[in-house]
């Protein structure tokens, strides 16, 4: 008797796990996420149009429910969810999905604002005519069918109809391990170049492109990427394009304007795109613009009107595009099954000759079955003629013998098929009309089989019929042109983003504790520390700004971050953490803060006494994450970051051993980031300030005291060294604290 522990089997569970997984993961990728090269589809597209076919859902018929469909894919063919399948059917219902919809629906199949389909219970749908292209010939022996999942009935691997759904329609998904980005196309430049390929199998990409000007969208655009990015992304089968939408400018009465939306990238939806654009003005992160209206009826007409008249339409435009949706971009990953079994990334020439060598296939398919039909008519009508010529002698047979079959199969050399028609023919067939009628058919069926053989056994004829039907094919679609204008976009000018925010004077404070606000105007930084801060903290880095400034935040690890002075928290409350703004460690102490400009010349320096100088450019990083300016040695930390006034010619150190130095400030290395270069050695403790000034005006420090009164040092020859010593004693008054205040910067906004 056999137990529990007869039915285990014992194996390592790596290798029970990684061979279930990748069963799992070639059945996602061959069965599920990737297309066909040779008809486009994923397997949940094709049994949805193969049960429509079935249910002689024809262009020309009734529409039927969509339940009625999704209940026989689901149940015949496709064991999945309900919903996954009708949301699949839907898609191909879309004209703003699918170049060349495959399913004409009736009913609410969703629109380009994003709104979902009805429940599959009201819809309605029948096929279109390109669908019944693509499955044109399944009755013709073109393709070979399976069994279904219970083996119950039959379904074909592959449709063998002469569309290149493929590249005319994309495709998307995202398998284990791999995933899929086709770009819909135009089927008459699809054609052109399948024929250029026909015709000289080494035509390569390049020459390709002469046919194929790149993605043509179902919503249309502009692609403005050049045609060297182009031809790279079909090269490879890797890449993206940038489309945009197509706006014009819109002249109105007492030299007004306004822009007009008329047509929008692929895949983004409208009424999310008037959000967006809307949210930009409501944040005034774009002032120069007024308001944005949805005119739209059956066609796309999206109103932008500028804050004023005087504003520069290109500006506008090219800030649209900078900010928002409006400009998009779409991937091109041409990964698809070769002969529905390999994944591969092709390029266009590979996937177009791919689908040629099929067609060509299933052109020999459907002539060698249309051969072996003709000859099984001819059998039935060389039987027919040998019965008309006795035609005496088959009645009497008929008509006295037990078993007429056996006895004119003896008499006439008939086949069991020839004997049986015969006994089955009417008795009105038995005219001599119907006998030349034979005659005729007779010799149309050799002439049509002697053609048929010599398409198979020549690949001239097969060349020369496929392209007569690509031509033909061209033809029928040539009254729905490239809808994608393709135009590359000449170097825009760089967008002077401050121009785009409302200029007002602010009070930037941030806690020790790291808490942010900005208050409106410029305040009176000495009553900073009295203001309420949360329970424990207190005011640490206070500056007046403006709102147009781009704030740099350095942290001690050596990351420095900048934000907008329009971005940050008003002054009600206490403010919100910077870490909501900036993704600084929580180990890491924010050392410095102020506005940076471009030009601005910088010093930084680590408390092991290495620093540099660098630019406000290179500090630059509007990204959450920021970047790495300085690279420090195990257990450093950046103590400052302070800027360089005009003209500055020395740099001088202090450690806080209280040891100074000073030197030529052209001994600096100038980088947009690294470790640096010693500015001071030490033998115990580290470096404690460090300033950027010119050795005419000399050094000054903070007296303290009432009437914040500075001390100037004129004379710095006694510190005056190369850099990297190690200093003298700072001079007598300076202070305790060990940190200068340069003459450029007031003492009570440090």
């Amino acid at each position: 008797m056999t137990t529990d522990s007869d039915l285990i089997i014992e194996e390592p569970f790596k290798d029970a796990l990684s061979e279930r997984y990748l069963v799992y993961a070639l059945s996602t990728i061959t069965a599920r996420s990737l297309p066909d090269v040779r008809d486009g589809l994923k397997p949940v597209h094709r049994r949805l149009l193969w049960a429509m076919r079935l249910l002689k859902l024809d262009p020309s018929g009734a529409y039927k429910k969509s339940a009625r469909v999704v209940g026989d894919v689901i149940g015949k063919y496709h064991p999945h969810g309900d919903q996954s399948v009708y949301d699949a059917m839907v898609r191909l219902a879309q004209d703003f999905s699918l170049r060349y919809p495959l399913v004409e629906g009736q009913g609410n199949f969703g629109n380009i604002d994003g709104d979902n389909a009805a429940a599959y219970r009201y819809t309605e749908a029948r096929l279109t005519k390109t669908a019944m292209r693509l499955m044109a010939g399944l009755d013709e022996g073109t393709v070979r069918f399976r069994d279904t999942y219970n083996g119950e009935d039959e379904e074909p691997e592959v449709f063998p109809g002469l569309f290149p759904n493929l590249l005319a329609n994309g495709a998307a998904g995202i398998a284990v391990g791999m995933a899929t980005s086709i770009p819909p196309h135009n089927v008459g430049e699809l054609c052109a170049a399948a024929t250029a390929l026909i015709e000289k199998r080494s035509t390569d990409d390049a020459e390709l492109m002469e046919y194929v000007q790149g993605p043509d969208f179902p919503t249309g655009g502009v692609l403005v990427d050049d045609e060297d990015t182009i031809r790279k992304a079909y090269v490879t089968g890797r890449g993206s394009f940038r489309v945009r939408a197509k706006i014009e400018e819109e002249k109105l009465k007492g030299g007004a304007w306004q822009l007009v939306v008329s047509e929008i990238p692929y895949g983004v939806s409208k009424g999310k795109l008037i959000e967006q654009i809307a949210g930009l003005i409501a944040d005034k992160k774009l002032p120069i613009l007024a308001d944005v209206r949805d005119e739209s009826a059956e066609d796309i007409r999206i109103v932008l009107e500028p804050r004023a008249r005087t504003v520069d339409p290109a500006l506008l435009e090219e800030s649209l595009y900078k900010l928002s949706d409006l400009e998009s971009r779409f991937s091109l990953n041409l990964n698809v099954l070769e002969r529905g079994r390999t994944p591969g990334v092709m390029s266009l020439r590979e996937a177009l000759l791919s689908w040629i060598d099929f067609q060509i296939e299933v052109l020999v398919n459907r002539s060698n079955h249309r051969i072996a039909k003709i000859d099984g008519r001819l059998e039935l009508v060389e039987g027919f003629l040998k019965a008309f010529l006795n035609l005496d002698r088959v009645i009497e047979i008929i008509r006295t013998k037990d078993e007429p079959k056996a006895v004119m199969m003896a008499e006439f050399k008939l086949t069991d098929r020839q004997a049986e028609a015969i006994l089955n023919m009417r008795l009105r067939s038995l005219r001599k009309l119907e006998e030349m009628a034979l005659t005729d058919e007779r010799t149309a069926l050799l002439e049509e089989k002697e053609g048929l053989e010599l398409l198979v056994g020549s690949e001239a004829r097969q060349k020369t019929r496929l392209k007569k039907d690509l031509k033909a094919l061209a033809k029928d679609y040539a009254d729905d042109p490239r809808r994608t204008r393709v135009k590359p976009a000449e170097v825009a000018a760089e967008v002077d983003w401050t121009a785009m925010i409302e200029k007002e004077p602010i009070t930037v404070i941030l806690s020790q504790r790291g808490w942010i606000k900005a208050m409106k105007g410029h305040t009176d930084l000495s009553a900073v520390p009295d203001m309420k801060f949360r329970e424990g903290d207190e005011a640490y880095l206070h500056f007046h700004a403006q709102t147009t400034d781009r704030l740099l935040i350095a942290a001690s690890n050596g990351r420095v971050f900048t934000v907008g002075g329009d971005k940050l928290p008003g002054a009600r409350g206490f403010g919100e953490p910077v870490k909501l703004m900036v993704d600084i460690d929580d180990e890491a102490e924010i050392v410095a803060m102020f506005p940076v400009a471009a030009d601005d010349q910088l010093l930084v320096a680590a408390d092991d006494g290495r620093g540099f100088l660098t630019t406000g450019e290179a500090v630059m990083a509007e990204t959450r994450k920021g970047k790495q300016l300085m690279n420090l040695r195990k257990g450093a930390k950046v103590k400052l970051l302070k800027k360089a006034p005009e003209g500055f010619d020395a740099i001088a150190v202090v450690g806080e051993n209280r040891k100074m130095l000073v030197f030529k400030a052209d001994e600096m290395a100038q980088l947009s980031k690294g470790a640096g270069v010693q500015l001071q050695r030490y033998r115990d403790g580290g470096l404690s300030d460090a300033i950027a000034f010119k050795l005419d005006d000399g050094i000054s420090w903070a007296m303290g005291g009432a009437g914040n009164r500075n001390r100037t040092e004129s004379d710095v020859t006694p510190w005056k060294v190369a850099r990297g010593a190690a200093g003298r004693m700072a001079p007598t008054g300076f202070p305790q604290s060990n940190a200068f205040v340069p003459p450029f910067e007031k003492p009570e906004e440090v």
